[in-house]
């Protein structure tokens, strides 16, 4: 029901309730009229009739009063006029003519305590009035009714009653109440009338705006208020319609900012402010995660979080994190489980990382709408149902660092489709994240490592000694300590030069590393001497290893300019926990065995013994 229905049906329940009062007070009011008219009408004829008769019992004319009554009764509207005497009169002169006699029961009560009595009754479709009135003996005024009747003053001598018929009065009052009604009820229509009139620009501009506001939820900011009168609601119109104007403009500049950071283009069937909103979130919570891997401190931590962000927050369980390690991709995590194997392409990406297209394009490659846009994606790999991918590249210092592989089954494409732009965003907030966090491992390695041969050096093994005895006590293993040092290297720089020694240096390098496993640690300790740290290895296997080291060096043939070179090396053996309980003390151990090797003549393996410190501890 709109607002010009519910005014109208307003005044109409005020009216039909005006008329009601009205007709009730009206009927009340003629009523209450009607009675006391015809009490005042009943007491003048009783009057007279009392009048008449003491007239004619003077005159001694009181055997005509029959007469009296009958001309009375031809008084308009009077239907009965009788005369009752008092019991007191019939003792003192018989008994009376037949009008006056017998009294009814109403009559006698009258008599008998000297109070009027008068009643409203219907009767043969006629409405009466009927009144009692008594005479009572008084010796005030003229005549005295004591000379004439033998009685006590005050007693009751007798009662006239007199009926009306008031239906005449009745017609009249109601043809009244009718006619009131019905001048009132025009002017109640036309008061109806006139306020729908004035209301309906009220109403018509309500349901304008109603419907503005319910277009305004949906995001339709365009629809205009009629303006309806030049008064306040017109001013309401005008107002309604700037502010829509204003909301439109303001969200469509919004809109177009937000689209040119997301990249998401609105539907033309979405609701733009929902739509706009949910963007501005997007937007809200990438800041957010930026501000959240800022403070991590290594990209593991980072490519974690954003793993987390897939799975939390788009729902996206099966995906892939790939980083670029020089002409080869490395998984970082596979589906939520770090460094898992590559599942959703061809394994040769990992040794050929030209072969996934987002890495050598370093453009987005959309397998949602183009399904086998890149060969590399494997879309059912388990055998199941097939799916679609979605790959974006995130590039660091101009090449692509890191790959970001979305998989979906094919039902749940276009659900992946519209996550997409969001996920840019979070790429894009993490991209100079990651490379920040690049360059500086970059830089905190090439502070740990020797430039030169490409080894860890003095300082790395100072950073890293807490973590390897951490790690040896836990798993109960010992360390070996191989202290190396080039025998005769300063003849090498004297004769050849510097660059002859670098050489030479490089190529110790490469034959020490080919000689140790991968969990071993390799470090440049200082000039042309070198540490080497077998993790889990006895003596036995510690001396094994060193003298292959010692015998591959004596053979390696090392071709500098003008001439080929052969070296010889020195080694010291040293094992912790067994010859010290402190590492930094097993290496001054190594040291003591190194410099016993060279005592000895050079190119040989020595092994630490207490023998070798005692005496000879105050000279390290």
């Amino acid at each position: 029901m709109n607002l010009n229905s519910k005014v109208t049906l307003l005044f109409a329940a005020i009216a039909v309730g005006i008329l009601v009062m009205l007709v009730a007070i009206s009927l009340y009011a003629f009523r209450s009229y009607s009675i006391s008219s015809s009490t005042s009408h009943v007491r003048t004829a009783a009057e007279v009739v009392r009048v008449h008769l003491t007239e004619a019992m003077i005159q001694g004319t009181i055997e005509h009063r029959e007469q009296f009554l009958s001309r009375l009764m031809e008084v308009q509207g009077l239907t009965v006029a009788r005369v009752i005497r008092s019991p007191l009169v019939d003792q003192q002169y018989g008994a009376g003519l037949l009008r006056e006699m017998p009294a009814d029961e109403i009559e006698r009560a009258v008599l008998a305590d000297g109070k009027e009595r008068y009643e409203l009754r219907e009767a043969n479709g006629d409405t009466l009035f009927r009144g009692t009135i008594p005479f009572a003996a008084t010796t005030a005024g003229t005549p005295n009714c004591l000379q004439c009747h033998t009685v006590p003053e005050g007693a009751v001598l007798g009662a006239v009653t007199l009926e009306l018929s008031i239906a005449d009065l009745k017609r009249r009052a109601l043809l009244t109440v009718f006619i009131l009604q019905a001048v009132v009820a025009v002017f109640a229509l036309l008061a109806i009338a006139l306020v729908r009139r004035a209301i309906r620009p009220v109403g018509e501009a309500a349901r304008e705006v109603e419907v503005a506001v319910q277009r305004a939820l949906k995001g339709d900011f365009k629809t205009k208020v009629k303006q309806y009168s030049g008064d306040e609601i017109g001013q309401i119109a005008d107002d309604t319609n700037r502010l829509l104007s204003y909301l439109d403009d303001g969200l469509e500049r919004i809109s177009h900012r937000v689209v040119q950071l997301t990249g998401r283009q609105p539907r033309l069937d979405e609701n733009k402010l929902e739509a706009t909103i949910d963007m501005v979130n997007g937007l809200a919570d990438a800041s957010a995660f930026k501000q959240a891997i800022e403070e991590d401190e290594t990209k593991v931590e980072i490519y974690d979080r954003f793993a987390q962000i897939l799975t939390e927050r788009f729902g996206i369980d099966t995906f892939s994190i790939y980083e670029t390690v020089g002409k080869q991709l490395t998984p970082i995590t596979v589906d939520g489980e770090p460094g898992a194997a590559c599942r959703w392409c061809d394994p040769q990406i990992l040794v050929r990382a030209d072969m996934c297209r987002a890495k050598r394009s370093g453009h987005p490659v959309d397998g949602l709408v183009q399904p086998g846009i890149c060969y590399a994606f494997q879309p059912s790999p388990d055998g199941g149902a097939a799916r679609r991918h979605y790959c974006v590249p995130i590039i660091q210092s101009g090449s692509v660092g890191s790959v970001i592989q979305l998989v979906a089954p094919a039902e749940k494409a276009a659900e992946l489709e519209a996550q997409a732009p969001f996920i840019h965003v979070y790429v894009r907030e993490m991209a100079p994240v990651l490379e920040a966090k690049r360059l500086t491992e970059t830089l905190r390695d090439s502070s740990l490592r020797d430039a030169m041969t490409g080894l860890h050096n003095r300082r790395f093994l100072e950073e890293y000694v807490d973590t390897l005895i951490a790690s040896a006590r836990r798993r109960n293993v010992p360390l070996a300590i191989l202290l190396l040092d080039l025998d005769y290297f300063k003849v090498v720089n004297d004769t050849y030069g510097h660059d002859a020694g670098d050489t030479v240096l490089k190529a110790l390098s490469g034959v020490m590393k080919q000689a140790v496993r991968a969990s071993d640690l390799v470090i440049r300790f200082g000039g042309e001497e070198f540490l080497i740290v077998l993790q889990d290895a006895n003596a036995e296997a510690a001396l094994k290893v060193a003298e292959n080291i010692r015998a591959a060096v004596a053979q390696l043939k090392i071709q500098i300019a003008g001439a080929v070179l052969q070296k010889t090396i020195s080694i010291g053996l040293a094992l912790f926990p067994e010859d010290s309980e402190t590492f930094w003390q097993t290496v001054k151990f190594a040291d003591v065995a190194l410099y016993r090797a060279k005592d000895e003549g050079r190119n040989r393996v020595v092994r630490f013994t207490p023998q070798m410190w005692e005496g000879n501890a105050e000279s390290y």
